[in-house]
């Protein structure tokens, strides 16, 4: 064996700060006996690497050597989780697990029946003081803030927010998702030429449901609104736009950010789903003039630079680099990646994904076309068939807050356990009217079988069973779209916790569910977002094993026909309880 000869010192520099390594003679590698020492200068204060948490593994000193895997730990990202109920912020490691959090609710705002608003200014406090106090807890935690790499949104979607572009302030509430003050205008809009070429164009139907009838009905009622408008200064924009131009310093910043990106952009019915771009002939059927209207910049749902920075608070400088509504970012958090994959998020509503691939599909069995996600960086955007509930969890709030069935949510099931099925009793809990695939605007909520026998538990049951109902419609009519049966359903949200309403929904639809043990996936696919514009994460297969622990799966047990009794019945009460909201000639609902 000849000489191995001398390594010539090395040399690593970082921040500024440069490490020698003294020359290392090879040629005792030869000796059996020979051991080597190694020779870290002691003079470099990173080797402790006193900001990691204890849990991590022990991470090699900084300049050596640092695995992919390494530097995935060591980075975080951020996730701002803006509902319907509530704010949340939420802080995950390279891993996609949760170090800190903290959540917020606010008032929802019931001024007239059908009516649901937001104050634009206290949704942002909320989230303001969700961040502050997550990043108090993990500073508490040994972290620091510049171990955040980047934060992402994710957001209600349709809720509507209009300001003025000149000061900043909200000229209205936002008027949230599945608020109906607009059906009379829905119902006008039905009935003009072209209405039956929106779909194609845009991926949804008609219905109170979009931003685009919030908007017009805000323009033609709403005095300040209709000013701003008339003078060109009146910005508009969903959740995701209102938080990024306020967190970016709104008004007051050098260069204000008004951006969207192209999964919130597709639910204003303003957006062609082909182009991803705003449409003219869209925006005329709704009588938007684009010249006195501002409108965010569409742009991808993962970017370095298009949704600016923090410009204060405990997050002050990092940078915003994801944005997604909630329900794709829910599809992005449980990986649903391939084509063929679906979720179901239980949260305030309902709402079942499912990745088309490349080209939207549009649904002729009631569906909504949208844009699954779109990672820029010369990747395809991703498109989905979507059905939507618009009551899942808030059925249970009503059981809760109105009816005083139980003290909290949780103690639901509970309920429902009491009894051994729903005796009879089906409900079909249109508050909102029935969204996919139905999509009936005169149905309000009904029971339907009440007897003497009736208890509150069968109708807690039947609560329970209304989502699992819908979803299997929904999933009735994706097989129908798809020419494809799906094999399991991935889900999450706060419903998702009831094994009972996980075990029904397995036994109602005929197929496997599948329910991760981490089930933040709606906060954790923004981070994903965020992290993959700014490289915590690389490409898509880097996220092959994030979110896989602890899913426990339900498998069907009912009998197939006991199982389709009970769908027909459900759809029996579906058809009856049409018809309940009719106008009597002063105008005034009967």
């Amino acid at each position: 064996m000849g000489d191995l000869g001398d390594f010539n010192p090395i040399r690593f520099e970082e921040g500024g700060m440069v490490i020698d390594i003294p020359t290392l003679n090879l040629d005792s590698l030869k000796k059996p006996e020979a051991t080597i020492t190694p020779l870290y200068p002691d003079h470099i204060p990173t080797l402790e690497t006193p900001n990691l948490h204890p849990h991590h593994d022990k991470h090699l000193p900084r300049g050596i050597e640092k695995t992919p895997e390494e530097q995935r730990r060591h980075w975080f990202v951020g996730s701002i989780d803006q509902g319907t109920t509530s704010s949340r912020f939420l802080i995950f490691n390279g891993e996609g697990d949760p170090v800190a959090s903290h959540q917020l609710e606010f008032e929802n705002l019931y001024p007239k029946s059908g009516w649901h608003e937001h104050e634009p200014l206290e949704l942002l406090a909320s989230v303001e003081e969700c961040i502050d106090e997550a990043m108090r807890k993990f500073v508490d935690l040994g972290y620091r803030k510049s171990d955040i790499r980047s934060i992402g949104i994710t957001n209600q979607r349709e809720t509507t927010v209009v300001w003025d572009n000149n000061t900043g302030e909200p000229l209205y509430n936002a008027i949230v998702w599945p608020d109906t003050r607009t059906k009379d205008l829905v119902r006008d809009l039905k009935s003009r030429d072209q209405a039956d070429t929106l779909t194609d164009l845009c991926g949804l139907p008609l219905s109170t449901y979009p931003s685009s009838v919030k908007l017009m009905w805000l323009i033609e009622n709403v005095e300040a609104v209709k000013q701003a408008y008339e003078e060109g200064r009146l910005a508009f924009g969903t959740v995701d736009s209102w938080l990024i131009y306020k967190l970016n310093g709104g008004a007051k910043a050098a260069k204000p950010i008004h951006v969207t990106d192209s999964t919130n952009a597709s639910r204003t019915m303003f957006m062609n789903l082909h182009t991803l771009q705003y449409d003219d002939n869209l925006l005329k059927f709704f009588g938007i003039d684009r010249s006195k209207i501002h409108l965010p910049k569409i742009v991808p749902s993962s970017d370095p630079c298009c949704f600016g920075k923090i410009a204060k608070g405990a997050l002050s400088g990092v940078q915003i680099a994801g944005c997604l509504g909630d329900q794709s970012s829910a599809l992005v958090g449980q990986c649903g990646f391939s084509p063929g994959q679906a979720k179901n998020t239980y949260g305030t509503g309902c709402f079942l994904l499912y990745n088309v691939g490349t080209k939207p599909v549009i649904s002729k069995y009631g569906l909504l076309a949208t844009v699954a996600y779109d990672f820029g960086g010369g990747r395809k955007p991703v498109y989905a068939l979507e059905g939507s509930i618009a009551v899942a969890g808030s059925g249970v709030k009503f059981l809760m807050n109105n009816l005083g069935f139980v003290d909290k949510s949780s103690a639901i099931t509970e309920l429902a356990e009491s009894v051994e099925d729903n005796g009879g009793v089906v409900f079909v809990t249109a508050f909102s009217g029935l969204f996919a695939p139905y999509w009936i605007d005169d149905a309000k909520g009904t029971i339907f079988g009440i007897t003497q026998h009736t208890q509150k538990g069968h109708i807690a049951r039947a609560t329970l069973e209304a989502t699992c109902f819908q979803t299997k419609a929904i999933l009735d009519a994706m097989e129908k779209d798809s020419n494809a049966k799906l094999e399991s359903l991935a889900v999450d949200g706060g419903l998702s916790n009831s094994d009972l309403c996980m075990q029904t929904q397995a036994d109602i639809t005929g197929i496997p569910v599948d329910r991760p043990g981490m089930r933040e996936t709606t906060a954790l696919g923004a981070a994903i977002a965020a992290g993959l514009a700014t490289g915590v994460w690389k490409e898509l297969n880097d996220l092959k094993d994030v979110n896989q622990a602890g899913r426990k799966v339900f498998k069907p047990n009912m009998e197939r026909k006991q199982a389709e009794k009970l769908f027909k019945k459900w759809e029996q009460a579906v058809e009856m309880s049409r018809g309940w909201v009719n106008e009597v000639a002063d105008g005034e609902e009967e």
